[in-house]
């Protein structure tokens, strides 16, 4: 996409909220998972442990009353009790009983422990290779890319979203797991102790799922909002941060604060929805779960006092009462949790869907199945009837061609929106043709690697991007197996080497954040350095020179005719000095070369060129004619 015929243009964030396929979502989870298998199963073999205890300490609770508090000799299965035992003989066998209770509890809590560990151990190491992936994929996603979507957004999607993962990983999916085993173990504890009171007791669940399923369906759908709305908040955080100066020197602060209210309450309004379905739910079930509890206590007091079977079962005896009370209780409190931390799982899910959709992308440029290497390039570039189109249906050129001889330089001019970046970007294959072709000594871009291509590619750009880091280490970023020796010959290639050695540690000196502390015409004398150490066959300037003073100009100009020397090299600029010496100039109109020749060729046609000289150069040519 893009905002004219001159280069692409920004847009807000267009991502739809849609059903999602959750089961592929955890299928992709499972992806990064299976390398640490060994843990997962380890954490789920301690859960399953750690559940039996809470399933065996209620029917352990049982047997106090029935054997001990109200002998029943018929309920005890690990001793033989009578009704007539003697007290010394209840209180030494109610002792084992409760000693037997107190391991399971501690027990269970050890193990548990040790599960929560063994879970975010793989779960770390998994949420790792997901960020690395993610930032492997915004480095070969193509231009088009960031120029539709907010820096943002994308940088949310690797902090905020993964840290909605990361929470998941801990607590919530543990609970999640083990709360789900003690459900499906309870159920079956009490079906096997007396079918029909089981039932009866759980006759509420089925409310309990459709009340579950609803509010945690509608919250998933919230918390997804959520997860889109804080891509804009950072998108507009890191867009204001970025643009500070701009802000306040255009006294935009109130705007800007505004804006960023807008936004951030458009998150509040998300998070207070999914906060709503989430508080509803525990009440819900709350409620429900009371009325299992009266159900329990009725059904199995009215059979107390019966003391006859149930529907043919056998007799419910109080000690069974306290069990089914213990598991009705035990059954509610995992249902509450999972209701609870589910919703952290739909977030997370929520944003594992953001990811992964981040990581489909195809980019629009990417090598073509046995692409070869790009051999050592001589220099000549062809454009053969080039069309290119940043919004399909929509030419930015129409039919470019003219060939550029090893060793020459072609200059690129126009008025703003013409094409000329268009041009420079499609030889590096930062986009491609529609139509047409673009070809290095004989060879389309298309038929090679990017990296081997651009790597014989540089590139000077107006505003160039330094790191933070040393001002050694930012000129070897054009070749990173350079020496030290090299990085500072390039430096004085560049005639940096002056002010680097003035800076307070020279070439040790720790850049700021894109270079701040510099001026713009020692960043570019930097630039310039870091493209000399790379040695490339082809270089591109582009309006290199339109942001310094004339006195700077110079020196950057000194430094371009010695980089320039042999190589075959693409300019646009608007300033004369840095094209008057082209071997070849381009007009661009429109997308169209209108002109094509020498400086003082075009001038004497008196056409588009000369006007557009005239517009704009004269007032450069008086101070070069008076040297």
């Amino acid at each position: 996409m893009m905002g004219g015929p001159g280069g692409p243009a920004r847009l807000l964030n267009t991502e739809v909220q849609k059903p999602q396929n959750i089961g592929a979502t955890l299928a992709r989870f499972w992806h990064y998972f299976r390398p640490y298998w060994g843990g997962l199963a380890l954490a789920l073999a301690f859960i399953l442990i750690g559940t039996l205890t809470q399933v065996a300490s209620p029917v352990l609770f049982g047997e106090v009353v029935d054997c001990y508090l109200l002998p029943r000799p018929s309920a005890c299965w690990y001793a033989t009790v009578s009704a007539d035992m003697s007290f010394d003989a209840r209180l030494a066998g109610l002792a084992g009983l409760i000693g037997l209770l107190v391991a399971l509890f501690v027990g269970g809590s050890i193990l548990s422990g040790l599960a929560f560990y063994a879970m975010n151990w793989s779960g770390q190491r998994a949420l790792r290779r997901i960020r690395e992936d993610l930032f492997e994929q915004i480095h070969h996603l193509s231009l088009g890319y960031y120029a539709s979507n907010e820096a943002g957004n994308i940088m949310s999607r690797i902090t905020s979203d993964t840290d909605t993962i990361q929470q998941a990983l801990g607590f919530a999916l543990l609970n999640v797991l083990s709360g789900v085993l003690l459900i499906v173990l309870i159920v079956v504890a009490m079906l096997g102790a007396n079918v029909p009171y089981a039932l009866l007791s759980l006759s509420v669940v089925p409310f309990m799922a459709l009340a579950t399923f609803y509010f945690s369906s509608q919250a998933r759908k919230a918390f997804r909002a959520s997860r889109q709305q804080m891509g804009s908040v950072n998108a507009g955080l890191q867009e204001s941060i970025a643009g500070a100066r701009e802000v306040q020197a255009f006294n935009r602060e109130d705007q800007s604060i505004e804006q960023f209210r807008r936004t951030n309450a458009a998150n509040r309004d998300a998070n207070v929805r999914a906060a709503s379905f989430t508080s509803a739910l525990n009440p819900v079930l709350e409620a429900l779960g009371y009325v299992s509890i009266a159900i329990v206590v009725v059904v199995g007091g009215l059979e107390v006092l019966r003391n006859q079977p149930l529907f043919g079962t056998s007799v419910i005896t109080l000690g069974l009462v306290f069990t089914f009370l213990q598991y009705v209780q035990r059954f509610n409190m995992p249902i509450q949790q999972i209701a609870v931390m589910w919703t952290n799982i739909q977030s997370a899910i929520a944003g594992g869907e953001r990811i992964f959709g981040l990581l489909d992308i195809v980019p629009d440029v990417a090598d073509k199945p046995g692409a070869q290497t790009m051999p050592t390039i001589q220099g000549k570039v062809e454009f053969v009837d080039a069309k290119a189109e940043y919004q399909k249906g929509v030419p930015v050129l129409h039919g470019i061609s003219f060939t550029a001889e090893p060793g020459q330089t072609i200059a690129i001019v126009g008025p703003t929106g013409a094409g000329k970046t268009t041009i420079i970007n499609l030889l590096p294959r930062f986009y491609d043709v529609s139509s047409g072709a673009v070809k290095i000594d004989g060879i389309d871009v298309r038929d090679v690697t990017r990296e081997s291509l651009r790597r014989q590619i540089g590139i000077v750009l107006q505003d160039s991007f330094l790191f933070s880091d040393t001002v050694l280490n930012n000129i070897r970023y054009g070749r990173l197996d350079a020496t030290d020796e090299e990085v500072i010959a390039a430096a004085r290639l560049a005639s940096a080497d002056t002010f680097i050695e003035r800076l307070p540690n020279g070439y040790q000196t720790v850049l700021g954040e894109r270079g701040s502390g510099l001026s713009q015409g020692q960043r570019q004398l930097i630039s310039i350095a870091r493209a000399a150490l790379a040695n490339p066959r082809i270089l591109i300037l582009d309006e290199a020179t339109s942001s310094v003073d004339t006195r700077t100009e110079r020196l950057i100009q000194q430094a371009f005719d010695k980089l320039l020397e042999g190589r075959t090299s693409f300019v646009i600029a608007h300033r004369l000095s840095t094209i008057r010496h082209a071997d070849q100039v381009l007009m661009l109109q429109a997308g169209q070369i209108v002109e094509r020749g020498t400086h003082d060729e075009l001038l004497a046609l008196r056409g588009a060129y000369y006007e557009l000289y005239m517009s704009q150069f004269r007032r450069e040519e008086e101070p070069v004619a008076a040297d």
